[in-house]
Parts: C-alpha cells; structure tokens; sequence
C-alpha cells in the first residue's frame, strides 16, 4: 500500500498566505522524514481555499528539496494552461528529478480563471479531451504539431524528450475524475483516476468498475487494465489522535471556517448559480468517510477502503487543523504508527 500526503497550501481564517505556503512546504518535508511514498499538491486561483497556483512550480521546490518521495500534481488543470508548456515542465521534472515526478491533471471547474487566463467558457466546457490527447502526445512523441479547433501549429521537436530517461516512457500521468465524462476520457486512454475525498468507499468502488468497463470496451487488454488500475489514486483526509473524538474535534474546529471561505470564493465565469455544501456537515462526512481517529482506527480505514475498492494509492489531506505543528505530528504519526499496521498489505511501501 502506498500512502501520501495531500497539500492545498490551504489559507486558514486569520492565517497569512506566506503561513498557508511555509506549512505545505514543511508538510512535504516531513512526508519524507516520516517514510511517506507521495506528496500530491493541488492548485487554485484567486481563493484563500488554497494559495498554490501552480502546482508543476511547487513541485519543482519540493523535488529539489528532497531525495526519495514521489511528487505529484492533484492537479494542474488543463483548461487554463497551454498543454505544451505544461508538457515541457513535466518533462524537465521527470529527467531532473530522475522518474520522481507523477503530472495529475484535471478539469477544473467554471471559475473566473479561464477569463483571466483568456481560455474562455469552451474549453473547460468541451476542450478538455484535445488537450488532453496533445498532452499525452507530447510526452510520448518525439516531434508534435496539432490541427485541432482550439490548438493549431507546425510540427515542432519534443525537447526535452522525456523518454530519454531509462525509463521506457515520460511521467506517469493521472486524471481527475469527478464524472461519468472524465472517467470515460481516462479509460479510453488507459490512464488511471485520481478520486476526490468527497467520496465514499462505495462510490469509488463504483467508479473502479465503470472505469475497468469502459477500458475492455475501449480495446485495451486486461493485462493492461490490471496494470494501469494498480495506479488509481484515492484521495482523503487523515487526522490522528489518541481518540476519535479528539481527532474529529481537531479538523471540525478549524475546517469549517476553512471552507466556508475559501471555497465561498470562487466566482463563476459565467454568473452561473453555484451551491456550496454546508462547511460543519462536509467535515463531518470527511471525518465519518477517512481514517480520522487512533492509529489502529486509521489502518484499518486504509485497509478497508483498498479491499472494497481495489485502490492501495492514497493522497491524504494532512493539513486539516490548520497548524503547522499539528501538521508535522500529524504527518509523523502517520509514518510511525499506521504505516507499519500496513506492512501486511497487497502493496508495499515504497
């Protein structure tokens, strides 16, 4: 079983955002410290939810600053960037950082960002699967030009060309998956998801399902499927203490407010109506769905998650209280005390 963190460099209420920043950075740190296999950073614009923007340039920090942990991205959203520039930045980390680099990427949603970034309303609307294919083109091919309605240019050289590694391909990549459309996106292209934490097991369980179907339609073989399903990622929240109460009280203390605001901010781009769930009953649900209690509480929800659903990947949220001190505790609990109830699963710790 492979288990990681989670960093939205989230901006509590009352905190600055060189705080929100510095936590996520030291979270990632202790990640390696404590024996942790990944750190997945998210991005967002414009919303104190989370102060990262560019989740590819984080990443890049964190590489440099460590020297075994897996760094991913969940997710750089493809709507607002150019996929050839975010191509070209995947392939300087996977060389650089010698195969430790995993490009997640997503859709995204509604928001103001694709008026600021000038992508407008269309391409999260319809031109997500273009440039998702010129993506996975150009970390696979040595040269790429593109014909399609949004993107269109001569052929151009692949530099540098991520297959130049030992490896025998460029940096794995994951998809965001949040609908029947992305799912569907992702199988056909033998890609495996990455699952948000507002899912139950029982949904992402379904979601595995649909997504093995939607593979042996798309003519890929089961060998395949079995292999690239071994990588789905499913993402969480982790809080531990001595009690579970104690734990729960912990995160409903200090995400409610988290939530209320930062996730209150997001501004539409088209004036569409959004609704928002309530802050207190989201935690709750979060800490009802994920290992949020002891150590032993917490492995075997890992456990029992990786049985229903097949998925032994895990990103989790470890920031939840809002406190650098707690963070690192709670990343170093983590490490010490639920990883090693672990060892007995179907996949090893890397």
């Amino acid at each position: 079983m492979r288990v990681g963190t989670f960093v939205l460099a989230a901006q509590f209420p009352g905190q600055g955002q060189v705080e929100a920043l510095h936590r996520a950075v030291r979270s990632a740190e202790a990640a390696e410290a404590a024996g942790l296999d990944s750190v997945w950073l998210a991005e967002h614009h414009f919303v104190p939810y989370g102060v990262c923007p560019s989740a590819v340039t984080l990443a890049a920090l964190l590489l440099g600053r460590t020297r075994r942990i897996g760094v991913g991205t969940a997710v750089s959203v493809l709507p607002t960037v150019h996929p050839v520039a975010l191509g070209e930045q995947a392939a300087l980390l996977h060389i650089a950082s010698g195969g430790r680099f995993t490009l997640g990427v997503g859709r995204g949603g509604p928001w103001v960002d694709l008026e600021v970034f000038g992508a407008g309303l269309e391409a999260y609307e319809s031109g997500f699967p273009e440039s998702l294919d010129l993506l996975l083109r150009w970390l696979s091919e040595p040269r790429v030009g593109a014909s399609g309605p949004r993107f269109s240019f001569r052929e151009v050289p692949v530099v540098p060309r991520p297959d130049e590694l030992d490896e025998p391909s460029g940096p794995p990549v994951v998809v965001a998956c949040t609908s029947p459309a992305s799912l569907r996106l992702a199988a056909e292209r033998g890609l495996p998801m990455l699952l948000g934490m507002h899912c139950g097991d029982e949904e992402k369980a379904d979601m595995v399902a649909m997504w093995q179907a939607e593979a042996r339609a798309a003519g890929i073989s089961p060998e395949m499927v079995a292999k690239t399903g071994a990588e789905h990622v499913s993402a969480g929240v982790v809080q531990i203490a001595d009690t579970r109460a104690d734990a729960a009280e912990t995160l409903t203390k200090a995400m409610p407010g988290w939530l209320q605001r930062g996730l209150g901010a997001h501004v539409t781009v088209d004036g569409r109506k959004r609704s928002m769930r309530d802050p207190l009953a989201y935690t709750e649900l979060l800490c009802d769905l994920h290992p949020v209690g002891p150590p032993a509480l917490c492995a075997d929800r890992l456990a029992a998650t990786a049985e229903r659903t097949g998925i032994t990947r895990f990103a989790l949220l470890v920031e939840g209280s809002g406190d650098l001190a707690t963070t690192e505790a709670n990343v170093a609990r983590l490490g010490s005390e639920v990883l090693p109830q672990l060892a007995g699963s179907n996949t090893s710790q890397d």
